[in-house]
């Protein structure tokens, strides 16, 4: 992305897991970070335009009635088809993981002690995949 900030979305009801999150990408790499507690203020701020969306699964322990994080993935998704989300939850159940990827998610990471690790991996694949795409859209222009 040549020398840009990756801009990256953060949304997560549990305020703690929230900070550790920021702040361990903060620390560890160069991103452009806006966070949300809810699925409703994530889609308020979608005009920000953001390279990636950590988005949780739940999204509902703050505001009674919230949007859901599979509501949110389909709305993000209704909204802009593009924007890689990777969901993130404490659910360690391959039906889960399933669904979502059925919802469009990029990847689907379950809370732990190395989900920040896997985390900085998919987000450097999703910047091959779009390298490689602008590479092929130019090389299919030129023939």
């Amino acid at each position: 992305m040549n020398n840009e900030k990756i801009k990256l979305f953060l949304i997560d009801d549990d305020a703690l897991f929230l900070k550790l999150l920021e702040i361990e990408f903060l620390e560890n790499a160069d991103f452009d970070i806006e966070t949300y507690a809810t699925g409703e203020l994530c889609m308020s701020n979608l005009s920000h335009n953001p390279d990636v969306i950590i988005l949780d699964y739940h999204l509902d322990g703050i505001v009674k009635n919230a949007m859901n994080g599979m509501e949110t993935l389909d709305k993000i998704k209704a909204y802009n088809p593009d924007i890689p989300v990777v969901m993130l939850s404490s659910q360690d159940k391959i039906d889960v993981a399933i669904n979502c990827m059925h919802h469009r998610a990029f990847d689907y990471v379950v809370k732990s002690e190395t989900a920040f690790i896997r985390l900085q991996k998919i987000i450097s694949t999703i910047f091959r995949y779009k390298k490689m795409e602008k590479e092929l859209s130019w090389y299919m222009d030129r023939m």
